[in-house]
């Protein structure tokens, strides 16, 4: 391995370290917002995967995924619906099936609670230098670009 290696190694090594403390670091941040609703885990669980879904989830789909029944999941969704956090309608293509899909209330909650990066909002990147705000711009304008090529 040469120099310039081991060198890249110690810098990925660093900026994983430094990730790792900061997520740990952010933790009583994270769960706030978490603390706050009154959605239960498994709603929330199947929130967050109705906001993933492209196409709208189906209740057999979300069923399957956390292996418990249809009336299970029904209720779930019924819940999520009465509080204006997603939709049902039928397939377009199939008339038996109902699609499940995020309202942007729903999204909204999902990205505040789950996507959130409280270390990376206005709070604490006010009170970085010019500087180091220009380096931590790049850094993830990279990893974004990384991401976006892998998911493609």
């Amino acid at each position: 391995m040469s120099a310039g290696e081991r060198s890249r190694d110690a810098v990925v090594r660093s900026v994983e370290a430094l990730a790792l403390t900061i997520s740990i670091r952010s933790i009583p941040m994270s769960l706030e917002p978490l603390l706050k609703t009154d959605l239960t885990i498994a709603q929330l669980k199947v929130l967050s995967l109705v906001v993933t879904s492209e196409d709208g989830a189906t209740g057999g789909g979300l069923a399957e995924t956390f292996g418990v029944s249809m009336a299970t999941t029904s209720k779930h969704v019924d819940r999520l619906v009465e509080q204006g956090l997603v939709t049902r309608s039928f397939d377009v293509d199939d008339q038996r099936v109902r699609r499940i899909r995020a309202t942007e209330l729903g999204r909204a909650v999902v990205l505040r609670m789950m996507a959130s990066r409280p270390e990376l909002g206005s709070e604490v990147l006010r009170d970085l230098a010019t500087e180091d705000l220009r380096a931590l711009e790049q850094g993830l304008r990279a990893v974004d670009e990384l991401l976006r090529a892998r998911r493609a």
